[in-house]
């Protein structure tokens, strides 16, 4: 079976009926350094540009997210340089920083002006670094089971952080952190990994989960380097965007204590709390989430 890096927990969602089968179209951006990022859409509305958690690529979110997502948001779903179909030029020295611009790039790109964000786990590192340096590219933040960065961050435990830096780690493993470690949290792993083979066959997802071992370490570097440097923390308290922050209070990868450090530090920011959800409650409780982001994006809209 193939590795996954992260999971989702409800009952497969069936389409609406009377609704259209979607299938990924995968496009191919070139960056300003020559890099190639690849990217689909899914929906329409306002742009909300979707950034993957850590060690894993586009075709890896949740289809029942995506779905209940897409039906108010125009999705711009991409892989980070050097993961999945996004070419490895630059990969080098990579930082947090530079995937966040390699977001705003990739919305230069594709002619997008300025889009929502929302960004899980390390794609919350890159939403932060996107809404402090690009200010004018971002409208609303969603910050999903993530940290702020630098000596303040509360770890999880030393099993959970092991899986998570593990390139071989097994999706028994993977589902051991990301859902409650209970019957029903197996239950929904198994589920979600039903989910992601069906979607994947149908083309609702793209085949695309080629993670290399260089892409691995990769990310696994930029993120030692995001919490041991204080710098975002600091930067966050000058936030001029909107921000939700969200969270499951089970979450051992991402402890709940992180969302009240970055609700202190962003001005202004909204807080959502998911009892009883782990690292992958974004799944987990996929319809109670979405509705979540699409009052708060549309709260966030320009009048």
């Amino acid at each position: 079976m193939r590795r996954v890096a992260l999971a989702g927990a409800l009952a497969a969602l069936a389409l609406p009926a009377g609704a259209t089968a979607f299938t990924a179209q995968v496009q191919r951006a070139t960056l300003p350094d020559g890099a190639t990022i690849a990217w689909y859409e899914r929906g329409s509305g306002l742009p909300l540009l979707m950034n993957m958690g850590s060690e894993s690529t586009m075709a890896e979110w949740d289809p029942a997210l995506l779905r209940l997502l897409s039906r108010r948001h125009r999705l711009i779903i991409w892989d980070y340089r050097g993961f999945g179909l996004s070419s490895a030029r630059g990969l080098g020295g990579l930082t947090v920083d530079r995937m966040a611009d390699d977001g705003a790039a990739l919305l230069t790109a594709i002619g997008v002006a300025r889009a929502d964000v929302l960004g899980w786990s390390l794609g919350g590192f890159v939403a932060q670094r996107m809404a402090v340096r690009h200010p004018g590219r971002v409208g609303g933040v969603v910050l999903a089971g993530t940290n702020a960065g630098g000596p303040t961050v509360v770890l999880g435990p030393e099993w959970a952080r092991a899986v998570d830096d593990d390139p071989e780690r097994t999706d028994a493993a993977v589902m051991g952190v990301l859902y409650p470690r209970t019957a029903a949290g197996r239950a929904a792993g198994h589920a979600f990994l039903r989910r992601l083979d069906t979607a994947s066959e149908s083309g609702e997802i793209p085949d695309d989960f080629r993670v290399t071992g260089r892409a691995f370490q990769a990310q696994v570097m930029a993120e030692g380097r995001w919490m041991a440097s204080p710098a975002n923390l600091r930067q966050l308290r000058a936030l001029g965007v909107p921000v939700l922050v969200a969270g499951g209070t089970l979450d051992v990868l991402t402890p709940r204590a992180n969302d009240a450090i970055l609700a202190r530090a962003i001005p202004n920011a909204r807080r959502a709390v998911f009892p009883g959800g782990a690292h992958a409650f974004l799944f987990q409780f996929a319809p109670a989430f979405s509705r979540h982001v699409d009052a708060f994006l549309a709260d966030a809209a320009p009048g």
